[in-house]
């Protein structure tokens, strides 16, 4: 049976499987566009946008999910960085990646 920070580090290392595969999907389908039609290239400009900021978003995430097993690792993660309290669970459970208590993020 795993402890509980056995199972958060596979749960965060699972999750930033999931985005490396969403961001190589993403870039994939960003050089996939070859049109020379100009209505066709500015539809999928905006669709490029959308999946440009998808893409960044994911980044970030998986910044932040690194971060937390670096935390992980030093035997902080479940400790808010600002405040030094315990973070709850049930924030835990709910962003895992999480660096500060519910409190704090405000």
């Amino acid at each position: 049976m795993k402890t509980g920070l056995e199972a958060r580090r596979a749960q965060l290392k699972q999750r930033l499987g999931e985005l490396g595969q969403r961001l190589e999907a993403i870039e994939v389908e960003l050089d996939s566009h070859q049109t020379r039609d100009w209505e066709d290239l500015a539809t999928e400009r905006e669709g490029d946008e959308v999946l440009e900021a998808t893409g960044i978003a994911g980044s970030h995430e998986i910044a932040q999910i690194h971060a937390a097993l670096r935390r992980i690792d030093a035997g902080s993660y479940g400790t808010c960085q600002r405040c030094g309290e315990d973070i709850a669970e049930a924030r835990l459970n709910a962003i895992p990646w999480t660096p500060v208590c519910r409190r704090c993020a405000k």
